[in-house]
């Protein structure tokens, strides 16, 4: 085991599965559990942990010291990898969509990336469109060096080993496989790795993805079976990051109720899609209910707190 392992193994464990007991603003008849993985750190949590986990040990394996990676304005993503640069000692480079924001006042997000001391780099839009272009990714890589790259949003081969781990944890903790496992879903690679756990281990557990994008969302490594999934897109309150003040009141209701923060990007949508679901008969009565809190806090509105 490399120093990176025993750091990777030391700082960060399993997040708790907790019980929701009457979260919502009425009564639903299933019972409702929170995979915490907001909890598995404080900087780089939820599902970007688990898709920087081994992303990281590779990148210290073949010998590479700094991380390039892609991100909007207001990515969770860059927040992650500037923080895991910062933590396991990696130089950090941010693509950032914008060329126009060069020159602008950081907001919140990319302060704390020039925090943690990643090197952002802006770009106009047509350029950052260009993002998984080889030859692009050539030029970026031949002005600043050598760098492991990651994907937007981090998900890759190695991120989606990262979170199947959610289903095993879950299943010890809780000592038996739940009927549904929930997660937002953006680019998609929390959903695949929990789909992929599931269907590995024959699971009668069915996997439900809330869409946080507009449009349909392509996850090509999802099997074509619908046995083991479902992505639901009809919870995205008007696409990417947009929201409604319904939204906002039923987040602050169950922040209420539960004392536990959600953000309006994801897991608030998926929450908000489970109850939905619930009170529609979607799920049959009692039936057990997992859902992922990916953490992302710090894109939280400050709309929630009035």
């Amino acid at each position: 085991m490399n120093e990176l392992e025993r750091q990777l193994r030391d700082l960060v464990g399993q997040s708790p599965l907790t019980e929701l007991t009457d979260p919502f603003p009425e009564p639903v008849p299933i019972r409702l559990l929170l995979k915490c993985d907001d909890r598995l750190h404080p900087l780089v949590s939820g599902n970007k942990w688990r898709k920087l986990k081994y992303n990281l040990l590779a990148a210290r394996q073949q010998g590479y010291t700094t991380l390039l990676t892609f991100g909007g304005a207001y990515s969770n993503h860059l927040y992650a990898v500037a923080a895991a640069g910062q933590t396991f000692g990696f130089q950090t480079i941010g693509v950032v969509r914008g060329d126009e924001l060069a020159m602008a006042p950081r907001n919140p997000t990319l302060a704390h990336c020039e925090q943690m001391g990643m090197n952002l780099h802006f770009v106009s839009r047509d350029d950052y469109r260009r993002k998984d272009d080889p030859t692009y990714r050539a030029a970026l890589l031949n002005q600043f060096g050598p760098a492991y790259i990651l994907p937007e949003g981090g998900t890759n081969e190695l991120a989606i080993r990262g979170t199947a781990e959610v289903i095993p944890e879950l299943i010890a903790q809780f000592g038996a496989a739940p009927d549904y496992v929930c997660c937002p879903v953006g680019t998609g690679g929390t959903v695949a790795g929990l789909v992929q756990a599931v269907k590995a281990g024959a699971l009668d557990t069915q996997v439900l993805g809330f869409s946080a994008v507009g449009g349909a969302t392509a996850i090509p490594v999802l099997p074509d079976t619908d046995r083991y999934w479902q992505l639901l897109p009809a919870y995205t309150f008007g696409g990417y990051a947009r929201t409604t003040p319904e939204l906002l009141t039923f987040i602050r209701t169950v922040e209420r109720r539960t004392g536990i923060l959600f953000e309006q990007v994801y897991t608030g949508k998926m929450l908000y899609g489970i109850y939905a679901l619930a009170r529609q008969g979607f799920f049959p009565g009692g039936a057990t209910v997992v859902a992922v809190h990916t953490g992302g806090l710090q894109g939280r509105s400050p709309l929630l707190d009035e």
